[in-house]
C-alpha cells in the first residue's frame, strides 16, 4: 500500500470518528526495512518514523536526516538502560518507558542535557509475561513517580495481545490516559488503526501496510 493510500485510510478514519483532520500522526515503522523502501517513503514526503533498535537507528538515520530535513524519530521498541544515553541523542520521542530504573536514567540524562525526548509510558494491557510494559494496576503510581522526576510525559502506548480483539485494550488505555491527564495515545497498527482512531489514538504505528513484509534472513 502506498503512503498516499495509508494516509487516505487514516483521513477516512478521522472523518468517521468525527475527529479533526490531522489529529492523528502516522508513524512509519521502518525497523528492519531495506534503505530503498525507507528512502521511497521519505521521497514521498513523510517525515515521522519509528524504530525498535537503537543500534539500527544509529546506523540508518544520521545519513537520512542529512538528506531529508525535518525527520521525527520515535523509539517504539524496548529500551535497555545502558542504551538510554544513545537513545536520547537519536530519538525525538521514546514510547517504551516501562520501569523505574529507565525513568531514573532518562531523568538524569534530561538534567544533564537540559532537554528530553517526548516520553510515552508503555502499558502491558494484556498482562503478557513475555511483553514489556507497566501493568495496568501499576500505571497510576508509575506516572506519579515519573512526574516527581520532572519527566516530560506525553502519553501512553500499548501493543494489545496479537490473538485478541484490540478494542478493550484501546478503551482501557484511553481511560488510563484521561485519568492521568495525558493526551497522547500511541495505539493501533496496520491491521487495526481505524479502530484505534475511533477510540482516541493520537499516534498510529504502521509498518507492513506501508512498507510490505520485512525481508527474511
Amino acid at each position: 500500500m502506498s503512503l498516499s493510500e495509508v494516509l487516505a485510510r487514516l483521513s477516512q478514519a478521522e472523518h468517521a470518528a468525527l475527529r479533526p483532520s490531522g489529529s492523528v500522526t502516522l508513524i512509519a515503522v521502518s525497523k528492519l526495512q531495506p534503505d530503498t523502501r525507507v528512502r521511497a517513503v521519505l521521497q514521498a514526503g513523510h517525515r515521522v518514523f519509528g524504530e525498535n533498535y537503537v543500534q539500527e537507528a544509529a546506523a540508518k538515520w544520521p545519513a537520512f536526516r542529512s538528506q531529508f530535513p525535518g525527520v521525527a524519530l520515535h523509539m517504539i521498541g524496548p529500551l535497555q538502560t545502558n542504551k538510554a544515553r544513545q537513545a536520547v541523542e537519536l530519538f525525538d520521542a521514546i514510547q517504551s518507558l516501562d520501569r523505574p530504573s529507565l525513568a531514573d536514567k532518562l531523568a538524569r540524562l534530561a538534567q544533564t542535557r537540559g532537554r528530553s525526548p517526548d516520553l510515552f509510558v508503555q502499558v502491558n494491557t494484556g498482562a503478557e509475561p513475555q511483553k514489556a510494559g507497566v501493568l495496568p494496576q501499576d500505571l497510576d503510581s508509575f506516572v506519579a513517580t515519573c512526574r516527581t522526576m520532572d519527566l516530560p510525559l506525553h502519553g501512553l502506548m500499548c501493543i494489545p495481545p496479537e490473538a485478541e480483539d484490540p478494542t478493550p485494550h484501546f478503551r482501557a488505555l484511553a481511560a488510563m490516559a484521561a485519568r492521568n491527564g495525558l493526551t497522547g495515545l500511541s495505539m493501533g497498527m496496520s491491521s487495526d488503526f481505524a479502530t484505534a482512531i475511533a477510540l482516541g489514538a493520537t499516534h498510529i504505528r504502521v509498518g507492513s501496510a506501508l512498507f510490505g513484509a520485512r525481508p527474511k534472513g
